[in-house]
């Protein structure tokens, strides 16, 4: 089976995503180690897709097909994908809209559980750094506060005092949000209803989001934290690619290109 993917261009780093599937997305140093660390990831994003109700076709991962190249910035070398590819400006059907919400919705699902299992202390990298679970729910949450606006949401209200961060000073307001899960289930729903309207492609704030690229974004983030937590909690079977895109043994998928 064919999976469109884009690829997304830094001057250190290369982005990979499939464009059905949001969230599916991962990174590497060039277009060959993207397009690895994407393959890899398959079985870990298969649950999440699995658990939306839209289970990820057999063989997807074993022919990745390029349709489209967009030039990165900054945000893809620093580690996040910020460029939106000319597919995620089209139009969106009802049903197309509630697929993406769906999938977003599993991925919520899934960091939830992953967290709920998960040691408060997480194993610290090889300087010691890294944030422990509540610190890792709490920048999710806060980064899609930001998201959030880019689709005309503002926050929901919240009975929580803003916390302190980890920077002496300075408040969290991930933090805040994520003690009172009553607004962030509200954040969560305001998303998805947004996020299940049909669409004609275009953002409805100056400077936002088209609504497919809202969903990948999203998706991307929740999944990208939910696997750090299971690879730094040791809650994924030994060989399980890490996040970052680590190789495996597996056969490397076949790869064709039309952009």
């Amino acid at each position: 089976m064919t999976t469109p993917v884009y690829l997304e261009t830094g001057s250190k780093r290369v982005f990979a995503a499939a464009l059905e599937w949001p969230g599916w997305c991962r990174s590497g140093r060039d277009e060959e180690g993207a397009l690895e660390a994407l393959s890899a990831a398959a079985p870990r994003y298969a649950v999440a897709a699995a658990r939306a109700g839209f289970p990820l076709p057999e063989g997807a991962a074993d022919e990745l097909r390029v349709v489209e190249r967009v030039p990165g910035s900054a945000s893809t070398d620093f580690g996040a994908p910020g460029a939106i590819p000319a597919r995620d400006s089209e139009p969106l059907t009802v049903e197309e809209a509630g697929r993406l919400a769906a999938l977003l919705a599993a991925s919520w699902e899934l960091l939830d559980r992953v967290a709920a299992a998960a040691p408060a202390e997480l194993r610290k990298g090889p300087r010691g750094g890294g944030r422990d679970t509540e610190a890792v729910v709490g920048h999710v949450i806060a980064a899609e506060l930001s998201y959030a606006r880019k689709r005309g949401i503002k926050r929901p209200g919240s009975a929580a005092p803003p916390a302190r961060s980890a920077t002496p000073g300075r408040w969290s307001a991930g933090a805040s949000l994520s003690g009172d899960p009553e607004a962030v289930s509200g954040l969560r729903r305001a998303v998805l209803e947004v996020l299940a309207r049909p669409s004609g492609g275009a953002p409805v704030v100056e400077r936002g989001w088209p609504p497919r690229y809202a969903a990948r974004r999203f998706a991307w983030h929740v999944l990208d934290h939910a696997w750090e937590i299971e690879d730094r909690s040791d809650l994924t079977p030994p060989g399980t690619p890490s996040p970052s895109g680590g190789r495996t043994s597996a056969p490397a998928p076949r790869r064709s290109s039309s952009a």
